[in-house]
């Protein structure tokens, strides 16, 4: 079966950018490094691609030159399984970037991330519908998402 793995386009950050999605994921690493050669396009020896694994999923880097950049029509959802998670993951990538609505934020190589404990799925999905609307209502108020809240709100607090 094959496989996917997410390339993101860079100018030349990354290596950097590599190196700090690693240092934030947990049992993450970098795989390899590769550079350019005398081919061209980009200088000799300059970075071209960084594979690396963040808890078990791969990307992979490249230093493709300043033709592309993020926008917010792709992200990548971190389902967190508490508020300590929820902090630790906004608050490491955030640093350097911009802070955004309902969990989301760029990071400070401009990709997009959607920090999400999954017991926002869990209230919005409630059996009570009034419960789930009040949890949404209290989401969209929200920059970085605080479980505590979402359910204060869903219960009518």
């Amino acid at each position: 079966m094959p496989t996917t793995t997410p390339c993101l386009w860079f100018d030349t950050q990354g290596e950097e950018a590599a190196q700090h999605y690693t240092s934030v994921f947990p049992n993450s690493q970098i795989l390899n490094v590769t550079r350019y050669g005398s081919a061209g396009p980009r200088p000799e020896g300059t970075v071209m691609t960084v594979e690396f694994e963040l808890d078990g999923t791969r990307f992979v880097a490249l230093n493709g030159g300043p033709e592309f950049t993020f926008d917010e029509a792709i992200s990548f959802e971190i389902g967190c399984a508490d508020q300590s998670e929820v902090d630790h993951y906004w608050d490491g990538l955030s640093e350097g970037g911009e802070k955004g609505p309902c969990g989301w934020l760029k990071d400070k190589f401009g990709v997009s991330w959607q920090v999400v404990p999954t017991a926002l799925n869990e209230l919005i999905a409630d059996p009570d519908p009034e419960r789930g609307q009040r949890a949404m209502a209290a989401m969209l108020q929200m920059s970085k998402l605080d479980i505590g809240e979402l359910e204060r709100a869903a219960d009518g607090g």
